[in-house]
């Protein structure tokens, strides 16, 4: 995996509320959704120019099964299929007649041409 520097498409930073590694030119946290710098509401970093993979699914465990367990686990592949990232989500129990919906989307927008934009923090 590639480790794009300061200013280019793929750069990256650590958002400063939740520590979670995000595109250095995201205006929003895509983790815990804060603000991260003074910007045009309309600015296409707070949107996503487009959700071009979205999947949601749900399921129940059954009212006479006992508790079960869940891991969520996220791989990304490349068009090799070689993993370049692999990440555990969640974990958690379900108890009998209990039901988790989980959601999945990739959020992309245009690489903004130019250097580093001035944050706030």
């Amino acid at each position: 995996m590639s480790n794009p520097t300061s200013g280019t498409a793929g750069a990256t930073r650590t958002c400063p509320h939740c520590r979670e590694t995000i595109l250095e030119s995201a205006g929003v946290c895509p983790a815990c959704r804060h603000k991260l710098r003074f910007s045009d509401p309309t600015d296409a970093t707070t949107t996503p120019a487009s959700v071009p993979l979205r999947v949601e699914g749900s399921f129940r465990n059954p009212v006479d099964s006992g508790a079960w367990e869940y891991s969520m686990v996220l791989t990304i592949r490349d068009e090799r299929g070689e993993e370049i990232a692999r990440k555990l989500v969640g974990v958690g129990a379900m108890r009998p007649d209990e039901q988790r919906t989980f959601t999945l989307s990739v959020e992309m927008n245009p690489a903004s041409a130019g250097g580093r934009q001035r944050t706030r923090h």
